[in-house]
């Protein structure tokens, strides 16, 4: 039986080529058109995992979803960066002056915006996936209509790439993460990384105090994200991603760590994939 891997977005979408080149193997992809559902689904068990942006090294962090993987209790079982490789694609025959207007997810036009700074008789519109723009424009046949994709997405859907890498930094990477519903365990390959969710009492000193700890317990900080706690103004939650040599340094920590926040939830325990 084919494992289910869920993915935001259609076949030719980064989320797909990240969840092939992931799992080196033959998949069953399950389309979702918005984090929500794919959250939704893969809670639901009707997925066994799921791939889910979650940064760009550019255009920063996609903070709804930290939210989508705490409220449905998700674990944090690998992750996978890519390279951005935008290109501008359009229906066979076409000029990049011929097109008007140009469909994307917004964080994809927003890693090209240079690139259409100079060229200003181009509307843009956002959509909810690179490669469903691209679908959409080669099965609708409308022309002076563009999208912006990968091109596996231009070669799927049979398109014409009128400009090739459009992203304004090409040394620009985006993380995904891979999700499951029970947590990563120890089976011989090497765990030395770690996602944190906290909430913080409302002291003074409280978010140094627990910096300190993950200091002294050997643990090398790699991102710190807040989000404010809906039903309660002011407060925040922070997730955390760690690093670590000995797994017993991570043990002491959350220890440490649960006496000292008012909830701590270990949201994943996984493999460091930026080395």
């Amino acid at each position: 039986m084919k494992q289910k891997v869920g993915i935001q977005g259609i076949k030719g979408s980064f989320h797909h080529l990240v969840a092939m080149d992931y799992f080196h193997k033959d998949i069953d992809v399950m389309e979702h058109m918005s984090f929500h559902d794919l959250a939704r689904q893969l809670a639901g068990k009707e997925t066994t995992e799921a791939v889910m942006a979650i940064e760009n090294s550019i255009a920063g962090s996609i903070l709804p979803n930290y939210a989508l993987i705490d409220e449905y209790d998700l674990s944090i079982t690998g992750e996978h960066y890519t390279p951005v490789n935008m290109n501008l694609m359009a229906l066979q025959g076409q000029k990049v002056s011929d097109i008007k207007k140009v469909f994307s997810h917004p964080m994809a036009l927003l890693q090209c915006k240079e690139f259409f700074k100079k060229h200003k008789h181009i509307k843009l519109i956002e959509d909810a996936d690179t490669a469903e723009a691209a679908r959409r424009i080669s099965e609708e046949g409308k022309m002076k209509v563009a999208a912006v994709a990968s091109p596996a997405a231009a070669k799927m859907y049979g398109l014409e790439i009128l400009a090739k890498e459009i992203h304004t930094i090409k040394s620009n990477a985006t993380r995904f993460l891979v999700l499951g519903t029970n947590r990563q365990k120890q089976n011989g390959e090497i765990l030395d990384k770690a996602s944190l969710k906290f909430d913080l009492k409302s002291e003074r000193g409280s978010l140094v105090s627990v910096l300190n700890i993950i200091r002294d317990c050997y643990l090398d900080m790699s991102k710190i994200q807040s989000l404010p706690i809906i039903d309660e103004p002011w407060k925040y939650s922070f997730f955390v991603d760690v690093t670590f040599e000995k797994y017993a340094d991570l043990e002491k920590a959350i220890d440490v760590l649960k006496l000292m926040t008012e909830e701590l939830k270990v949201l994943g325990i996984y493999k460091n994939n930026l080395k």
